[in-house]
Protein backbone atom coordinates (compact mmCIF):
# COMPACT_ATOMS: atom_id res chain seq x y z
CA UNK A 1 0.00 0.00 0.00
CA UNK A 2 1.17 3.33 -0.66
CA UNK A 3 2.65 6.04 1.97
CA UNK A 4 2.45 5.94 5.64
CA UNK A 5 -0.56 4.85 6.92
CA UNK A 6 -2.03 6.57 10.57
CA UNK A 7 -5.48 6.56 12.11
CA UNK A 8 -6.12 10.53 11.88
CA UNK A 9 -5.18 12.18 9.09
CA UNK A 10 -7.60 13.02 5.53
CA UNK A 11 -7.09 9.77 3.72
CA UNK A 12 -10.14 8.77 2.55
CA UNK A 13 -11.45 12.90 1.58
CA UNK A 14 -8.18 13.06 -0.28
CA UNK A 15 -9.20 9.35 -2.02
CA UNK A 16 -12.18 10.35 -2.23
CA UNK A 17 -11.33 13.83 -4.05
CA UNK A 18 -9.04 11.98 -7.02
CA UNK A 19 -11.08 11.68 -10.06
CA UNK A 20 -12.63 8.10 -11.11
CA UNK A 21 -10.33 7.87 -13.73
CA UNK A 22 -7.50 7.48 -11.29
CA UNK A 23 -9.47 5.13 -8.73
CA UNK A 24 -6.73 1.83 -9.91
CA UNK A 25 -5.51 -0.67 -8.05
CA UNK A 26 -3.20 1.16 -5.72
CA UNK A 27 -6.51 3.54 -4.92
CA UNK A 28 -8.46 0.30 -4.61
CA UNK A 29 -6.09 -0.88 -2.08
CA UNK A 30 -5.41 2.00 0.01
CA UNK A 31 -9.12 2.59 0.15
CA UNK A 32 -10.02 -0.73 1.54
CA UNK A 33 -6.99 -0.21 4.16
CA UNK A 34 -9.45 3.15 5.58
CA UNK A 35 -12.31 0.70 5.34
CA UNK A 36 -11.21 -1.59 7.85
CA UNK A 37 -10.13 1.17 9.85
CA UNK A 38 -13.64 1.95 9.68
CA UNK A 39 -15.39 -0.82 10.24
CA UNK A 40 -13.03 -1.46 13.25
CA UNK A 41 -13.75 2.55 14.67
CA UNK A 42 -17.18 1.74 15.24
CA UNK A 43 -17.19 -1.62 17.35
CA UNK A 44 -15.66 0.09 20.69
CA UNK A 45 -18.21 2.96 21.25
CA UNK A 46 -21.39 0.56 20.33
CA UNK A 47 -19.81 -2.30 22.43
CA UNK A 48 -19.73 0.44 25.25
CA UNK A 49 -22.92 1.33 24.80
CA UNK A 50 -24.46 -2.36 24.45
CA UNK A 51 -22.41 -3.23 27.60
CA UNK A 52 -23.47 -0.46 29.57
CA UNK A 53 -27.19 -1.49 29.64
CA UNK A 54 -27.92 -2.98 33.00
CA UNK A 55 -28.36 -7.18 33.53
CA UNK A 56 -32.43 -6.00 34.42
CA UNK A 57 -32.93 -5.00 30.52
CA UNK A 58 -30.72 -7.26 28.51
CA UNK A 59 -33.20 -8.65 27.31
CA UNK A 60 -35.12 -5.28 26.09
CA UNK A 61 -35.62 -4.46 22.36
CA UNK A 62 -33.12 -1.49 22.59
CA UNK A 63 -30.66 -4.65 24.04
CA UNK A 64 -31.64 -6.49 21.43
CA UNK A 65 -31.12 -3.54 18.53
CA UNK A 66 -27.28 -2.71 19.78
CA UNK A 67 -26.66 -6.31 19.69
CA UNK A 68 -27.64 -6.99 16.31
CA UNK A 69 -25.76 -4.13 15.06
CA UNK A 70 -22.62 -5.19 16.82
CA UNK A 71 -22.77 -8.58 14.94
CA UNK A 72 -23.48 -6.79 12.05
CA UNK A 73 -20.28 -4.66 12.08
CA UNK A 74 -18.27 -7.41 12.98
CA UNK A 75 -19.68 -9.11 9.63
CA UNK A 76 -19.05 -5.89 7.99
CA UNK A 77 -15.37 -5.82 9.02
CA UNK A 78 -14.88 -9.69 8.45
CA UNK A 79 -16.59 -8.63 4.76
CA UNK A 80 -14.13 -5.99 4.10
CA UNK A 81 -10.59 -8.31 5.21
CA UNK A 82 -11.83 -10.84 2.49
CA UNK A 83 -11.73 -7.72 -0.06
CA UNK A 84 -8.57 -6.57 1.17
CA UNK A 85 -6.95 -10.24 0.49
CA UNK A 86 -8.87 -11.10 -2.59
CA UNK A 87 -7.02 -8.27 -4.09
CA UNK A 88 -3.56 -9.55 -2.77
CA UNK A 89 -3.18 -7.75 0.48
CA UNK A 90 -3.20 -8.23 3.77
CA UNK A 91 -5.29 -5.80 6.37
CA UNK A 92 -3.21 -4.12 8.92
CA UNK A 93 -4.99 -4.52 12.11
CA UNK A 94 -2.91 -4.93 15.03
CA UNK A 95 -0.76 -1.79 14.87
CA UNK A 96 -0.36 1.15 16.97
CA UNK A 97 -0.65 3.77 14.37
CA UNK A 98 -3.97 2.43 13.09
CA UNK A 99 -5.87 1.25 15.96
CA UNK A 100 -9.12 3.19 17.00
CA UNK A 101 -7.88 6.59 19.49
CA UNK A 102 -10.88 7.96 21.19
CA UNK A 103 -12.14 10.68 21.71
CA UNK A 104 -11.39 11.45 18.39
CA UNK A 105 -12.58 11.80 14.75
CA UNK A 106 -13.50 9.17 12.37
CA UNK A 107 -10.16 8.05 10.68
CA UNK A 108 -9.43 9.30 7.26
CA UNK A 109 -11.22 12.92 7.79
CA UNK A 110 -15.06 11.01 7.29
CA UNK A 111 -17.40 13.93 9.47
CA UNK A 112 -14.43 15.93 10.54
CA UNK A 113 -16.78 17.28 12.67
CA UNK A 114 -17.98 14.47 14.66
CA UNK A 115 -15.95 13.61 17.84
CA UNK A 116 -16.11 9.57 18.68
CA UNK A 117 -16.07 8.27 22.17
CA UNK A 118 -16.48 5.96 24.60
CA UNK A 119 -18.86 6.05 26.95
CA UNK A 120 -22.42 4.38 28.26
CA UNK A 121 -25.39 4.09 26.16
CA UNK A 122 -27.38 7.70 26.88
CA UNK A 123 -29.03 10.15 24.15
CA UNK A 124 -26.16 11.88 23.22
CA UNK A 125 -24.16 8.63 22.50
CA UNK A 126 -26.95 7.41 20.47
CA UNK A 127 -26.79 11.05 18.18
CA UNK A 128 -22.96 9.95 18.21
CA UNK A 129 -23.63 6.68 16.68
CA UNK A 130 -26.42 7.66 14.50
CA UNK A 131 -24.07 10.74 13.08
CA UNK A 132 -21.87 7.65 12.46
CA UNK A 133 -24.26 6.01 10.35
CA UNK A 134 -26.11 9.02 8.25
CA UNK A 135 -26.95 8.42 4.80
CA UNK A 136 -26.48 11.04 2.27
CA UNK A 137 -30.14 11.08 1.48
CA UNK A 138 -31.94 10.27 4.48
CA UNK A 139 -35.86 9.52 4.26
CA UNK A 140 -36.10 11.56 7.68
CA UNK A 141 -34.56 14.36 9.42
CA UNK A 142 -31.91 16.53 7.55
CA UNK A 143 -28.98 15.32 5.18
CA UNK A 144 -25.37 16.94 6.11
CA UNK A 145 -23.15 18.03 3.61
CA UNK A 146 -20.00 15.29 4.16
CA UNK A 147 -18.25 12.58 2.90
CA UNK A 148 -20.16 9.94 4.36
CA UNK A 149 -18.85 6.07 4.92
CA UNK A 150 -22.09 5.13 2.40
CA UNK A 151 -20.47 7.43 -0.41
CA UNK A 152 -16.98 5.94 0.10
CA UNK A 153 -18.37 2.53 -0.08
CA UNK A 154 -19.73 3.41 -3.08
CA UNK A 155 -16.48 4.65 -5.02
CA UNK A 156 -14.95 1.38 -3.58
CA UNK A 157 -17.71 -0.27 -5.29
CA UNK A 158 -17.37 1.32 -8.58
CA UNK A 159 -13.40 1.01 -8.20
CA UNK A 160 -14.24 -2.97 -8.42
CA UNK A 161 -16.43 -2.91 -11.20
CA UNK A 162 -14.07 -0.87 -12.98
CA UNK A 163 -11.04 -3.49 -12.66
CA UNK A 164 -12.73 -6.77 -11.98
CA UNK A 165 -10.00 -8.36 -12.67
CA UNK A 166 -7.82 -7.17 -9.55
CA UNK A 167 -10.24 -9.50 -7.64
CA UNK A 168 -8.13 -12.83 -7.13
CA UNK A 169 -9.94 -14.72 -4.45
CA UNK A 170 -6.92 -15.10 -1.80
CA UNK A 171 -6.97 -15.85 1.73
CA UNK A 172 -10.91 -15.61 1.90
CA UNK A 173 -12.13 -16.62 5.22
CA UNK A 174 -15.72 -18.04 6.22
CA UNK A 175 -17.49 -17.16 9.38
CA UNK A 176 -20.98 -18.52 9.93
CA UNK A 177 -21.63 -15.30 13.02
CA UNK A 178 -23.52 -17.38 15.58
CA UNK A 179 -25.98 -15.19 16.81
CA UNK A 180 -26.53 -13.00 13.46
CA UNK A 181 -29.27 -11.61 13.18
CA UNK A 182 -30.49 -11.57 9.27
CA UNK A 183 -29.56 -12.44 6.07
CA UNK A 184 -25.95 -11.51 4.64
CA UNK A 185 -24.84 -11.97 7.76
CA UNK A 186 -22.17 -14.28 7.46
CA UNK A 187 -18.10 -13.69 6.58
CA UNK A 188 -18.13 -15.51 3.13
CA UNK A 189 -16.01 -15.57 0.13
CA UNK A 190 -15.47 -12.92 -1.87
CA UNK A 191 -14.34 -14.96 -5.41
CA UNK A 192 -16.29 -12.56 -8.03
CA UNK A 193 -17.19 -9.46 -9.10
CA UNK A 194 -20.96 -10.18 -7.90
CA UNK A 195 -19.45 -11.62 -4.59
CA UNK A 196 -18.20 -8.41 -4.01
CA UNK A 197 -21.22 -6.38 -4.85
CA UNK A 198 -23.31 -8.06 -3.09
CA UNK A 199 -21.23 -8.02 0.55
CA UNK A 200 -21.23 -3.90 0.13
CA UNK A 201 -24.55 -3.63 -0.70
CA UNK A 202 -24.86 -6.02 2.37
CA UNK A 203 -22.67 -3.28 4.37
CA UNK A 204 -23.94 -0.17 3.00
CA UNK A 205 -27.71 -0.82 2.95
CA UNK A 206 -28.02 -2.36 6.88
CA UNK A 207 -26.03 0.91 7.75
CA UNK A 208 -28.20 3.39 5.72
CA UNK A 209 -31.15 1.45 4.30
CA UNK A 210 -31.88 2.22 0.85
CA UNK A 211 -32.70 5.89 -0.80
CA UNK A 212 -36.27 4.93 -0.72
CA UNK A 213 -36.98 3.00 2.29
CA UNK A 214 -35.45 2.82 6.09
CA UNK A 215 -35.92 -0.76 6.71
CA UNK A 216 -32.39 -2.65 6.19
CA UNK A 217 -33.19 -5.01 3.27
CA UNK A 218 -31.39 -8.07 5.29
CA UNK A 219 -33.12 -8.16 8.39
CA UNK A 220 -33.65 -11.16 11.05
CA UNK A 221 -37.00 -9.57 11.51
CA UNK A 222 -40.18 -7.95 8.82
CA UNK A 223 -39.67 -4.26 9.36
CA UNK A 224 -36.08 -4.42 10.68
CA UNK A 225 -34.75 -0.76 9.97
CA UNK A 226 -31.06 -0.30 9.16
CA UNK A 227 -28.54 0.63 12.24
CA UNK A 228 -29.10 4.83 11.25
CA UNK A 229 -32.79 4.44 11.93
CA UNK A 230 -32.09 2.11 15.01
CA UNK A 231 -30.53 4.32 16.75
CA UNK A 232 -32.42 7.71 15.72
CA UNK A 233 -35.29 5.79 17.04
CA UNK A 234 -34.38 5.02 20.27
CA UNK A 235 -32.80 8.44 20.44
CA UNK A 236 -36.38 10.35 19.78
CA UNK A 237 -37.81 7.32 21.95
CA UNK A 238 -40.58 6.64 19.19
CA UNK A 239 -41.13 3.93 16.89
CA UNK A 240 -40.09 5.53 12.93
CA UNK A 241 -43.51 5.26 11.04
CA UNK A 242 -45.16 5.94 7.17
CA UNK A 243 -47.09 9.15 7.88
CA UNK A 244 -47.68 9.61 4.57
CA UNK A 245 -47.91 7.52 1.03
CA UNK A 246 -48.06 10.00 -1.30
CA UNK A 247 -45.70 11.66 -1.20
CA UNK A 248 -43.56 9.24 1.24
CA UNK A 249 -42.53 10.40 4.59
CA UNK A 250 -42.02 9.14 7.92
CA UNK A 251 -41.69 10.25 11.23
CA UNK A 252 -40.65 9.53 14.99
CA UNK A 253 -44.28 9.07 15.29
CA UNK A 254 -44.53 5.01 16.28
CA UNK A 255 -45.10 3.58 19.40
CA UNK A 256 -42.54 4.55 22.64
CA UNK A 257 -39.32 3.06 22.91
CA UNK A 258 -38.15 2.86 26.35
CA UNK A 259 -34.80 3.39 27.54
CA UNK A 260 -33.17 0.93 29.60
CA UNK A 261 -31.33 1.16 32.54
CA UNK A 262 -27.67 1.57 32.25
CA UNK A 263 -24.30 1.74 34.07
CA UNK A 264 -23.33 5.38 33.48
CA UNK A 265 -20.21 5.05 32.22
CA UNK A 266 -18.01 8.21 32.02
CA UNK A 267 -16.34 9.19 29.31
CA UNK A 268 -12.86 7.73 28.67
CA UNK A 269 -10.02 10.72 28.71
CA UNK A 270 -7.72 10.57 25.89
CA UNK A 271 -4.85 8.22 26.43
CA UNK A 272 -7.27 6.38 29.38
CA UNK A 273 -8.18 7.29 32.84
CA UNK A 274 -4.66 7.19 34.34
CA UNK A 275 -3.56 9.48 31.08
CA UNK A 276 -6.30 11.94 31.97
CA UNK A 277 -5.96 12.11 35.60
CA UNK A 278 -8.53 10.00 37.38
CA UNK A 279 -7.40 7.93 39.85
CA UNK A 280 -7.59 4.36 39.51
CA UNK A 281 -7.39 1.70 42.58
CA UNK A 282 -5.44 -1.42 42.07
CA UNK A 283 -8.77 -3.72 40.88
CA UNK A 284 -9.59 -1.25 38.32
CA UNK A 285 -6.34 -1.26 36.76
CA UNK A 286 -6.99 -5.12 37.22
CA UNK A 287 -10.09 -4.93 35.14
CA UNK A 288 -8.63 -2.42 32.94
CA UNK A 289 -5.36 -4.71 32.38
CA UNK A 290 -7.11 -7.34 31.39
CA UNK A 291 -9.63 -5.83 29.23
CA UNK A 292 -6.97 -4.39 26.93
CA UNK A 293 -4.76 -7.65 26.96
CA UNK A 294 -8.01 -9.10 25.96
CA UNK A 295 -8.77 -6.44 22.99
CA UNK A 296 -4.96 -6.28 21.55
CA UNK A 297 -4.66 -10.31 21.44
CA UNK A 298 -8.46 -10.38 19.50
CA UNK A 299 -6.84 -8.13 17.00
CA UNK A 300 -3.93 -9.72 16.58
CA UNK A 301 -5.45 -12.92 16.28
CA UNK A 302 -7.54 -10.91 13.72
CA UNK A 303 -4.60 -9.69 11.45
CA UNK A 304 -3.19 -13.55 11.79
CA UNK A 305 -6.36 -15.24 10.14
CA UNK A 306 -6.08 -13.07 7.13
CA UNK A 307 -2.01 -13.24 7.12
CA UNK A 308 -2.46 -16.99 7.13
CA UNK A 309 -2.13 -18.89 4.07
CA UNK A 310 -3.26 -22.13 5.54
CA UNK A 311 -7.21 -22.25 5.93
CA UNK A 312 -7.28 -24.58 8.93
CA UNK A 313 -4.66 -22.20 10.62
CA UNK A 314 -7.02 -19.07 9.07
CA UNK A 315 -9.83 -20.69 10.81
CA UNK A 316 -7.71 -21.52 14.69
CA UNK A 317 -6.84 -17.47 14.36
CA UNK A 318 -10.43 -16.58 13.86
CA UNK A 319 -12.19 -18.78 16.59
CA UNK A 320 -9.26 -17.60 19.13
CA UNK A 321 -10.31 -13.75 18.09
CA UNK A 322 -13.67 -14.73 18.78
CA UNK A 323 -12.86 -16.08 22.29
CA UNK A 324 -10.99 -12.90 23.19
CA UNK A 325 -14.26 -11.07 21.95
CA UNK A 326 -16.26 -12.72 25.11
CA UNK A 327 -13.60 -12.19 27.49
CA UNK A 328 -13.68 -8.25 26.91
CA UNK A 329 -17.31 -8.46 28.50
CA UNK A 330 -16.76 -9.33 31.59
CA UNK A 331 -13.91 -6.91 32.93
CA UNK A 332 -15.67 -4.08 30.87
CA UNK A 333 -18.62 -4.72 33.17
CA UNK A 334 -16.99 -4.67 35.88
CA UNK A 335 -15.68 -1.60 35.29
CA UNK A 336 -18.97 -0.12 34.44
CA UNK A 337 -20.03 -1.09 37.88
CA UNK A 338 -17.45 0.89 39.72
CA UNK A 339 -17.98 4.23 40.86
CA UNK A 340 -15.52 7.26 39.17
CA UNK A 341 -13.89 8.88 42.31
CA UNK A 342 -15.76 12.31 43.01
CA UNK A 343 -19.27 11.67 43.56
CA UNK A 344 -20.31 12.58 39.85
CA UNK A 345 -22.40 9.52 39.94
CA UNK A 346 -20.26 8.59 36.64
CA UNK A 347 -18.00 4.74 36.38
CA UNK A 348 -15.50 3.55 34.83
CA UNK A 349 -15.81 1.36 31.51
CA UNK A 350 -13.13 0.01 29.34
CA UNK A 351 -10.15 1.83 27.06
CA UNK A 352 -9.77 -0.19 24.33
CA UNK A 353 -5.92 0.58 23.95
CA UNK A 354 -4.06 -1.64 22.08
CA UNK A 355 -1.13 -3.12 23.95
CA UNK A 356 1.56 -4.66 22.24
CA UNK A 357 2.58 -7.98 22.68
CA UNK A 358 5.45 -9.35 25.20
CA UNK A 359 8.51 -10.07 23.11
Amino acid sequence: MSGAVKYRSKAIVELMEMPAAEHDETWLKDALQQAVMLELATLPPYLCGLWSIQEADSGSDVSETMHEIVFDEMSHMGLVCNMVTTVGEVPRIADSDLVPKYPGPLPGGVQPDLTVSLTGLSKPALDMYSRIERPDDPVVEERETHTSIGAFYTAILEAFRSRPELIKGTRQLTKIMAGAHGQGNNVIPLRTLADVEAALRVIKEQGEGTAASPENPFPGEAGELAHFYSFRQIFHGRKLIRVSDDPPRFDFLGDEIPMPRTHPMGTVPAGGWVAGGVPVSATVQQDLTAFNRHYSSLLRFLERAWRAEQPAVATQMLNRAVVEMFNMQGPAQALMATPLPGGSGMTYGPEFLYVAEDP
